[in-house]
């Protein structure tokens, strides 16, 4: 899988080398210059090699398509809202911020984590209709462009891989609250457009007015997240929900998504970025796991 993945970009970065000068040469006025040799010349010009821009613009424009329909994000969608009806409706009252089912098989609860299901089924749960909307909306508004272009495979690892990080950083972090929500994916599919933003930057519209929306969102959500936590601790409220589990997924998202989202832009010093965007994640999620098994 390693092997996979480490060699994801191969045929992108042969592309980008195939589209680019394929001659070396060294104009007029560097041959004239005493200074600078035939080689010091040669090894310059390999230095800037590059696909034009009007013809990355147009292959990073062809990705994003159709067909195949992207299906991971309709699917997630339709199983949260699904199973958000089914604990729901029979209550009768539904709140915006609950009411959240802590007597559910799927939520996370720090004294069921030995059932290591919870650890991801948690995200199929949500407490109070506000937290569905955002969390279907943000996805769908999010996800699905980022699946058109990169895949469901791909967006798939991403959105669990934050799902499995927030209840993780939940458990080392605020180990005594309880957790229900997909928020965890849905801040690592915002994380992980950064990500697209910064590997493409070049290709996309826009980028940095992309990355302003997405933190000023983020930060909102989160700000409002915080203050319900602590809220319903001095209320004195039965069981308070995380929030940790957003800045989990935000750096899973990150992180992962250097790692497999497509890169039409490819760069030679991109192999230790991807080094370090690996080791960051594994490091995290191993002592995450450890803690859970020996210290908690």
């Amino acid at each position: 899988l390693l092997f996979k993945i480490s060699n994801k970009r191969r045929h992108s970065f042969k592309a980008a080398l195939d589209g680019g000068c394929e001659t070396l040469y060294c104009t007029a006025s560097s041959l004239s210059c005493p200074h600078c040799s035939t080689k010091a010349c040669k090894n310059f010009t390999v230095a800037e090699e590059c696909i034009p821009i009007s013809q990355t613009e147009k292959y990073h424009g062809e990705q994003c398509v159709c067909c195949p329909p992207p299906v991971f994000m309709p699917l997630v969608t339709i199983i949260e809202l699904a199973f958000f009806l089914y604990y729901s409706l029979p209550v009768g009252d539904i709140g915006p911020n609950g009411p959240v089912p802590v007597d559910s098989i799927f939520i996370y609860r720090p004294d069921k984590r030995l059932q290591i299901w919870r650890f991801i089924l948690y995200m199929v749960l949500h407490a109070g209709w506000l937290h569905l909307l955002f969390n279907l909306t943000v996805q769908l508004v999010v996800g699905l462009p980022l699946e058109m272009v990169h895949g469901s495979a791909r967006i798939a690892i991403i959105y669990m891989a934050g799902v499995l990080a927030g209840s993780l950083g939940t458990s080392v972090f605020d180990a005594e609250v309880y957790l229900v929500g997909a928020s965890g994916g849905v801040y690592a599919l915002l994380a992980a457009h950064v990500a697209n933003v910064f590997l493409n930057y070049s290709h996309i519209e826009c980028g940095i007015f992309r990355i302003f929306a997405i933190i000023l969102i983020a930060s909102a959500d989160v700000g409002f997240a915080i203050w319900d936590r602590y809220a319903a601790l001095s209320a004195e409220e039965e069981q308070p929900v995380s929030y940790v589990a957003h800045l989990a997924g935000a750096a899973a998202g990150l992180t992962i998504g250097l790692l497999v989202l497509k890169n039409f832009e490819q760069r030679l010093n991109e192999q230790l970025l991807w080094w370090i965007a690996l080791s960051i994640y594994g490091a995290c999620m191993t002592t995450a796991i450890i803690w859970n098994i020996f210290f908690y």
